[in-house]
């Protein structure tokens, strides 16, 4: 396969990751938070929230619906829903809980981080472009930084993911909180998606640009001749 294909599919990659990372950036849906239902055919609250807002649903669970494994939701299950950006950041009755028994700290970080992870994405789009508007020995030029910032979108990637689990899980086993059961949503999927195919594939294209192997034992890479990609 020619490098140029190599490069095109590695490119289309970075799209797809590109997308499923902007994707769980911006939805609310990294986990979703139940308490114990005691009662059935009563009104409970479930959570659920993302980096930026925290949205608290009101769901009455009936007995036909009611589910041990999922407590108080499906969270698909229609109901009263509120929610409030940066709620689970800052005091107050409503974000009491969140505030008390969830690593404040944590969710700050995880949101700080996946914004140098944009940034990252950015600077990479940024390379991209000018390796496709550029002509000879600039095009593969400007691969190499942009496989380096996609790869290191994904590794901020990875540890916005890793600081948002701890948080939930440090939350969870407190003795204290009033969440029984918890489970990541498809907004943390999105991220999963995301650091792997970011950062796999930003290893890749670096890789892609680096100057051809010598044919030869005694050939150096400063005396190969220069690959050209069309």
């Amino acid at each position: 396969m020619e490098k140029r294909i190599k490069i095109n599919i590695a490119i289309f990659v970075l799209l797809v990751g590109m997308a499923c990372m902007f994707t769980a950036v911006v939805t609310d849906y990294w986990a979703v938070l139940s308490p114990q239902v005691k009662k059935v055919n009563e009104t409970c609250e479930a959570a659920h929230f993302g980096l930026w807002r925290l949205c608290k649903k009101h769901i009455y669970i009936s007995a036909d619906v009611y589910d041990e494994k999922h407590g108080c939701g499906p969270i698909t299950l229609p109901g009263d829903e509120n929610c409030t950006y940066f709620g689970h950041f800052t005091p107050g009755q409503d974000s009491e809980i969140f505030e008390h028994k969830t690593q404040k700290e944590y969710n700050i970080s995880a949101a700080a981080i996946s914004i140098f992870s944009l940034a990252f994405m950015i600077l990479g789009s940024l390379c991209l472009i000018g390796s496709c508007t550029g002509k000879g020995k600039g095009r593969l030029y400007l691969l190499k930084p942009a496989g380096m910032f996609f790869a290191f979108s994904g590794l901020c990637s990875f540890i916005s993911l890793e600081v948002m689990r701890q948080s939930v899980k440090r939350m969870i086993e407190s003795e204290d909180t009033i969440w029984i059961q918890h489970n990541y949503s498809w907004s943390f999927g999105c991220a999963c998606a995301g650091f792997v195919l970011l950062f796999l594939t930003g290893i890749a294209l670096l890789i892609l640009s680096m100057p051809q192997m010598p044919r030869n034992p005694w050939e150096t890479c400063m005396d190969a001749e220069p690959e050209q990609v069309e």
